[in-house]
Parts: structure tokens; C-alpha cells; sequence
């Protein structure tokens, strides 16, 4: 038996959706597998929001999401999901809006339980390169970044870190 509720397929990659009734508890990013049909309502829908972004990624999301996180993260969260798609902001200038420090917020955006809805993925590193992904500074995770930016169209440097 699955951990998740739904699994989504993506190009490389999937998403597994772990939701109550009401909420959206987390979207994980997961090793390519098959598709996973949804288990209840909620995760009907969150499939069908996800793979309306895989499709488009102009897509804004609308899930209910459970509250998570430190005061600090939820402010990090907010500020990334001010994020427009196919632009980026650096850790840096995240961390000036939010007069704290960069490794700070690198920290709350490895936090992010929702990636794709908390776009996490669309802060970078201030040299131009990836920086970090989900805790990660290379492997699976940096390519599923460079990925969603190129989907995106988003500007940045092709640089690995």
C-alpha cells in the first residue's frame, strides 16, 4: 500500500500527493514511476491541478494546504509564492525583503512542503547558477529544478551551482 493518496507522472520524475479530506499534508518529489490514481477527492483534484501546470505553466494553483512550518518559513513561503513563473529571485534578495540571511531562507525553501504550489524551485543562487534544491545541492533533485525552470522558460544561468 502507498504512502500517497495520488501519484503524479511527470517528464523524469513524479509527485506524490499525501492529503487528509480537507487538506493538502505535502507533495513529495519522487524517482520516475507510474502514475497512481487518486485515492480521494482532494487528491482527484490536486492531480488535476498538477498536471494542468506540467501542461501549462502559466497554471495557478488553488489547494487547500494544511499550515506548516515555523512563522519564519511560512513568511519565506509567501514570499516565493509572490514569484511570478518564468522569473527568479536569489536567496539574497529573498533574504533582503526579508531582513534575514540567505542560508536562512535556503533553509525554509528546503523546508517547503508543497513544491510546484510554493514554487521553491524559482529561487536561485545570486552568481547564476541552480543553488540547492529540496536540502540537495546536486543529483535527482537539481535536474527536477533545472527542469521545471526550463519549463517555465525562466532566466537563468545553465551553471550547476
Amino acid at each position: 500500500m502507498s504512502d500517497y493518496q495520488a501519484i503524479v507522472a511527470a517528464p523524469g520524475f513524479a509527485l506524490g500527493i499525501r492529503c487528509s479530506a480537507d487538506e493538502i499534508t505535502a507533495i513529495d518529489f519522487l524517482e520516475a514511476r507510474p502514475a497512481q490514481a487518486p485515492a480521494t477527492p482532494l487528491a482527484a483534484e490536486a492531480v488535476r491541478q498538477l498536471e494542468a501546470y506540467l501542461a501549462d505553466p502559466a497554471f495557478v494553483f488553488g489547494l487547500p494546504l494544511r499550515p506548516a512550518g515555523t512563522a519564519f518559513q511560512r513568511r519565506v513561503w509567501a514570499q516565493i509564492a509572490a514569484i511570478p513563473g518564468g522569473r527568479t529571485q536569489t536567496y539574497g534578495e529573498l533574504a533582503t525583503a526579508l531582513h534575514n540571511a540567505p542560508r536562512a531562507v535556503g533553509q525554509a525553501c528546503g523546508a517547503n512542503p508543497y513544491p510546484l504550489v510554493v514554487p521553491c524551485h524559482r529561487v536561485v543562487a545570486s552568481h547564476g547558477g541552480l543553488g540547492g534544491f529540496a536540502r540537495e545541492r546536486g543529483g535527482f533533485l537539481l535536474s527536477i529544478k533545472r527542469w521545471l525552470l526550463q519549463h517555465e522558460n525562466a532566466e537563468f544561468s545553465s551553471k550547476a551551482g
